[in-house]
């Protein structure tokens, strides 16, 4: 073809016999791809045709002229055949002639244009084969491709084909993958691309890719200086596009609202977490309606924040779906607008504050424990101690809290004298402080100087660090040695016991037995052995009661009671003798009967109660007496107040002096004798157990002045003073009025008999944290220890420096009416220093009870 050597193609212009050979082959070619029908309708359209139509006709008329002479067939058919042989030669010589001529002119239009071609060629290959350009060309059959011209050497594009066609190996990453789905869609679909491509020496190319209807051309250029930039630009341009798409599309996915601000202020794109956070149908509806996210308190902080920093970084609260939440926003501004993002954070602190409480709960819980714990980080760092580590080991405070390592620790202890020296200190330790390194724990023990014996377990933990455990077994130790002493002492006790001792087991069967059981139900000596059935037993034993408790027994060792409760009896043997027996389960499911000889105690108890029916029927008759004669006393001794008083009065006539006196000293006799018998039937009552009282609310001011007033007469008499403090007592406690009233009452005539003259009696009530107390102080002699032991003693007087002799029953009545509210009453006294009187009543009495003796 003249397309494979150029530089021949071009001589043909010039002709010569090259030429001419050219035009004869393709004449010859010509003449051989004419068709025959072609050869007719040029025979037919000449003049030519005219001598031999005249030559046909005079051989037709020479064979009529012949068919009336003597010529026979083989002539006529010779004749007629070089006729024709001429006629297709003459034919035939016409044909090639004209033939010839167009051939000719063919020829000289084909080397003209081949000539054309020749340049063409050459100027397209001159231009393809710049070295600043290459192209690749793919045929529509899907051929192999065809590449024309070169690259720089400085892009790194290499000249080898296959080399050159593998874009991974000398484009960007990013290039090639561009354009390798840019040339499949430009050879299946004919999607013309303009791409510029960084080559991974940093060059930039422009590459083309067009369809035409035949290939699929794709060109790569390398730019000048100016196109390289303006191409890196474009890199750039198309990176940062790709960039910024892929990070919209990004905060679009994230979870956490995202929002962009324009120079003024205004919104101008959002992700879906905000959109759906300000509860707007799309982005488009919460850019055009100016949705916020956050309040504008909020945003207000954001804008003064920007004014000072670029940066806003703080944890604000808004209100989403109805609920608050706490996100942590953070801001940036720059100097076309601000972007914003927003990250909840309220289940992160919820679940930092429970992980706080937690921790501290489990600080709470190891400090509490009566085993030493200390836990180290992986840098052998003390992180944690509880309190019994730092009683253990009598450590500093300043010491532990400045975070030791493991190691110091270990050196502190030894040089304190906590832990036993070792023969091989340093390897020792680093045994020891092996568990760092370990996966399993590590148990050590030590015997310290002081006696001690400490289980050290060594605990790794998965994030590095270990939890040292260290249990002080010195009282475990004593205990087991204890356990067994006292395991042995108990046998030898329970073999020397007078009291019968039986253990059965849950299958029912003898577990242990001791002398005294067998000999007190008369048992062999092979019958009480470890294994028999509780069945055999109580054949053995109901021979010695007739209606012993054994059916019971059996029932209890082999029944299964769910509450299993303990029981009591008691049986009397045919010989006479009394054993009282105890039921009880212990906890493993055993149960022991225990037996015990108390004839001796019953005979006691019976001769007891005898007895004590006598002293319950003499008391009863006391009395009896007591109530019968104070009641008969109080009747005649209200006749003799009543008529005193009758006396008294200005209507029953004038009196003496003298009978006045008499009947003053016969009044107040008898209201001393009434008040004696009063407060005999009082103590009876209480003696009794009949006595009721009457709980209400006690106004402590109205009772105390009430009491205060029935001994104001016997005050003014000596001159004495009655002083009374309730500024710490409560308005009012739950109580007895009357029977407080009457406490007081007794309280102070008691100390107006003993008060010197002119002196002051203290009345004092305060409200303490067991109750109410009253006090009652007097500047008297005070009471010496013998007198004070039998202070509340009734009947039984004692002047001891005071005005008059009493029934002594004041201080009896005090204690049993105080006792009956249940409280208490104590006397502080000493000579020389007065006497007082503390009486303690509950805020609020349960409830009513017998007072004491």
């Amino acid at each position: 073809m003249p397309g494979e050597d150029p530089h021949e193609a071009g001589q043909a212009v010039t002709g010569g016999k090259e030429d001419s050979a050219i035009i004869d082959r393709l004449a010859a070619a010509s003449i051989r791809l004419a068709p025959r029908r072609r050869f007719s309708r040029l025979l037919g359209g000449t003049a030519l045709f005219l001598p031999f139509g005249n030559l046909a006709a005079q051989a037709q008329e020479t064979t009529v002229k012949a068919t009336s002479l003597p010529i026979g067939t083989i002539e006529v058919i010779q004749l007629a055949v070089t006729v024709g042989v001429l006629g297709a030669a003459l034919i035939s010589a016409i044909v090639l002639i004209r033939e010839r001529q167009r051939t000719a002119v063919e020829n000289a239009d084909l080397r003209a244009r081949l000539a054309d071609a020749n340049v063409s060629l050459q100027r397209s290959e001159a231009m393809l084969n710049l070295r600043d350009q290459r192209v690749v060309v793919w045929s529509a059959d899907n051929r192999k491709s065809d590449i024309v011209g070169s690259l720089p050497i400085e892009t790194g594009a290499p000249d080898e084909r296959a080399a050159f066609l593998a874009f991974g190996r000398w484009l960007m990453p990013r290039s090639a993958a561009a354009l390798e789905n840019a040339i499949a869609v430009l050879r299946e679909k004919g999607t013309s691309f303009d791409l510029v491509a960084e080559t991974q020496a940093g060059a930039p190319l422009d590459v083309q890719g067009r369809k035409s209807a035949a290939h699929a051309i794709v060109r790569f250029v390398s730019l000048s200086e100016t196109q390289r930039n303006l191409a890196r630009l474009r890199l750039e341009h198309q990176q940062i596009a790709t960039e910024h798409d892929t990070m919209l599309g990004l905060f679009d996915a994230l979870k956490m609202p995202f929002w962009l601000r324009g120079a003024d202020g205004r919104l101008k794109w959002v992700n879906r977490a905000y959109w759906s956070a300000v509860e707007a149908t799309d982005r488009e509806a919460a850019l055009r309606d100016g949705r916020e996210f956050l309040g504008g308190q909020a945003r207000d902080a954001i804008i003064s924040q920007h004014q000072q920093r670029p940066v806003f970084e703080q944890t604000l609260s808004t209100v989403i779906a109805g609920d608050r939440h706490v996100f942590s926003v953070t801001d940036v501004a720059g100097t076309e607008g601000s972007a914003g993002l927003a990250y909840d954070v309220s289940a992160a602190d919820t679940v930092r504050e429970e992980y706080e409480r937690t921790v501290r709960s489990h600080a709470d819980t190891l400090d509490q424990l009566n085993t030493a714990v200390a836990i180290f980080d992986a840098d052998e760092k003390l992180r944690f101690y509880n309190q019994a580590f730092q009683k253990l080991w009598g450590l500093d405070t300043a010491f532990l809290v400045s975070t030791p390592d493991n190691a110091l620790l270990l050196d502190r202890l030894r040089s304190g004298g906590k832990i036993a020296e070792q023969p091989e200190w340093r390897r020792w330790k680093e045994s020891l402080l092996s568990a760092y390194r370990s996966v399993e724990p590590v148990e050590h023990w030590w015997h310290l100087p002081d006696g001690k014996t400490i289980r050290v377990v060594g605990n790794p933990q998965p994030k590095g660090g270990v939890t040292w455990v260290f249990e002080n077994l010195t009282e475990k130790i004593d205990l087991e040695s204890r356990y067994q002493t006292a395991v042995r002492v108990q046998g030898e006790t329970l073999d020397n016991l007078a009291e019968g001792v039986v253990v059965f087991g849950p299958d029912g069967r003898l577990r242990l037995s001791n002398p005294a059981f067998a000999a007190m139900w008369a048992l062999p000596n092979d019958a009480a052995q470890p294994g028999i059935h509780v069945s055999l037993i109580r054949d053995l034993c109901a021979t010695r009661a007739a209606d012993g408790p054994w059916a019971g027994f059996v029932a209890a060792v082999t029944g299964f009671d769910d509450e299993r409760r303990d029981r009591h009896g008691q049986v009397t043997l045919e010989d006479g003798s009394t054993l009282r027996y105890a039921v009880i389960h212990l906890p493993n499911g055993q149960v022991m009967l225990t037996f015990v000889d108390v004839t001796d105690s019953v005979n006691v108890e019976r001769a007891l109660k005898e007895k004590n029916d006598a002293l319950l029927k003499s008391d009863q008759l006391k009395n009896e007496f007591v109530q019968h004669v104070s009641y008969e006393l109080r009747s005649p001794l209200t006749n003799i107040i009543g008529f005193t008083e009758l006396l008294s009065l200005p209507a029953t006539g004038p009196l003496t002096t003298r009978q006045q006196e008499y009947l003053d000293h016969i009044g107040s006799s008898s209201s001393v004798l009434l008040t004696i018998v009063n407060d005999i039937l009082d103590l009876a009552t209480v003696d009794a157990g009949i006595m009721q009282l009457e709980i209400s609310e006690v106004k402590v001011e109205s009772t105390v002045a009430a009491a205060a007033e029935l001994v104001a007469d016997r005050l003014a008499e000596h001159s004495i003073r009655l002083g009374v403090d309730i500024a710490a007592a409560p308005k009012s406690f739950h109580g007895d009025e009357t029977r407080v009233r009457q406490i007081l009452y007794n309280l102070l005539s008691n100390a107006a008999n003993y008060a010197p003259e002119k002196s002051t009696i203290a009345l004092t009530c305060r409200e303490t944290a067991e109750g109410v107390e009253f006090s009652v102080h007097d500047d008297g002699p005070g009471m010496p220890p013998d007198v004070l032991d039998s202070v509340f003693r009734r009947f039984e007087p004692r002047v001891n420096g005071g005005r008059r002799r009493g029934a002594g029953l004041g201080l009896s009545i005090v204690k049993s009416f105080v006792e009956l509210h249940g409280g208490t009453v104590r006397i502080e006294t000493g000579e020389n220093r007065g006497t007082t009187v503390i009486c303690l009543f509950p805020a609020a009495p349960a409830g009513i009870r017998a007072a004491a003796e």
